[in-house]
């Protein structure tokens, strides 16, 4: 089983959860991500482990659009096409992947000329469910030079840069396809070469493992919907099927809800028991948690978020030293650069630019996610701000 890595794709090589997998939880329990989802485009669905390893390696842009629905064959393997792939469930694991449950299908194979299954049962299912044998495969002989493609060949005598030999199945990549197969992972996407590059009616072809090239004349290399291909010659069923009460497919679907924000608390009489005298600023880094005392009594508390690992928020006391109510940060820190327009209610407690703020880019409070400042929600920093005078202490501390 291949590993993705187109763009900043990745295919985990196991299956980490049976098909009945639990679904993502977070901390507010009532919610958790749809386990099957709908696809207007193609009228079909995914879900379980098929939607989790979709959505883990690149979604359409790397395999497609489901175009069938799932297909339980009789050795009880359980099947999916898709645009550009074919997804298979082995209950009993794949003795060819580790046993691994899921398996990305080395559906290139079935393109050669004469292609026949290994066994009746690695395509048949029950007509039930709309698979049927394949029959009529066409044939070729060894004059044919598209079977002829599929012959090994010897590796080149000069190494070039637009050509590479792969030694496992004996044939060449180069030009615009090695390009193509290089940039979108290589043997970890598309699989090794199983063909030469061959020509049929003006457009030409290469097969690899997990899918197949084509290349045309005054056109970028694409790729060839395979799983199409083939769900077509198998003759299976594609009709759409009706959605119901299905959620259409949309990444939002799987970004759980904000925590909320917790409501600026004013209490009197309640306190840190500090010794400290009028107006000061609580900031425990470990429980990212803030608390605006007046002397021993509590103003106003909240979550907070603070700098993240690398990007550090300072620990001792401090005091505000000037305020801004609004103000755009730039700069570069730790390499890394940041533009945030109108930062709102700003308290500037170091001279290296650590601030309390108001923050409207996120609501994960709770969490460390700044570049060394302290994010506050935007009602909280607004308080903070009419509240704390120049000279307040800041303390914080783990």
């Amino acid at each position: 089983m291949p590993v993705l890595a187109l763009a900043a794709f990745s295919l985990l090589a196991t299956l980490i959860a049976p098909i009945v997998a639990s679904a993502a939880q977070t901390s507010d329990s009532d919610w958790s991500a749809p386990r099957t989802v709908f696809f207007p485009k193609t009228g079909q669905t995914l879900d379980e482990v098929f939607l989790d390893k979709w959505r883990e390696a690149g979604g359409a842009e790397a395999y497609g659009y489901p175009i069938t629905p799932e297909l339980k064959q009789k050795d009880g393997h359980i099947v999916q096409y898709l645009q550009y792939a074919r997804f298979e469930w082995w209950p009993n694991g794949d003795k060819n992947a580790d046993g691994a449950n899921f398996v990305l299908a080395k559906i290139g194979q079935e393109l050669k000329p004469g292609y026949q299954p290994a066994s009746q049962k690695e395509h048949e299912a029950t007509k039930k469910e709309g698979f049927t044998s394949p029959k009529g495969l066409p044939t070729a002989d060894k004059a044919d030079p598209i079977l002829a493609a599929w012959a090994p060949v010897k590796a080149p005598t000069k190494p070039a840069d637009n050509i590479q030999y792969v030694e496992a199945t004996k044939h060449t990549v180069s030009n615009g396809f090695l390009t193509y197969w290089q940039n979108t992972g290589a043997e970890n996407y598309l699989g090794n070469p199983l063909t030469q590059e061959y020509a049929v009616k003006n457009v030409t072809y290469q097969v690899f493992e997990y899918g197949q090239l084509a290349w045309q004349k005054g056109k970028d290399p694409w790729l060839v919907p395979v799983g199409k291909v083939l769900a077509d010659k198998y003759k299976l069923d594609q009709k759409p099927r009706a959605q119901g009460d299905l959620p259409t497919y949309g990444e939002a679907l799987f970004t759980p809800p904000p925590t909320p924000t917790p409501e600026p608390k004013i209490a009197d009489g309640q306190g840190g028991n500090s010794g400290m005298v009028g107006k000061w600023i609580d900031v425990n880094l470990s429980t990212q948690y803030l608390v605006a005392y007046d002397g021993d009594s509590v103003f106003l508390e909240s979550y907070v978020s603070t700098g993240r690992p690398g990007f550090d928020t300072p620990t001792g006391t401090f005091s505000i030293n000037s305020k801004l109510e609004s103000q755009t940060m730039e700069g570069v820190i730790g390499g890394e650069y940041y533009n945030v327009p109108d930062v709102p209610w700003v308290m500037y407690f170091t001279d290296e630019g650590h601030a309390l703020h108001g923050t409207y880019w996120h609501n994960n409070f709770g969490n460390v996610m700044s570049h060394g400042c302290v994010n506050l929600p935007m009602d909280v920093a607004e308080a903070l701000y009419a509240w704390a005078p120049i000279g307040t202490p800041v303390v914080i501390h783990y």
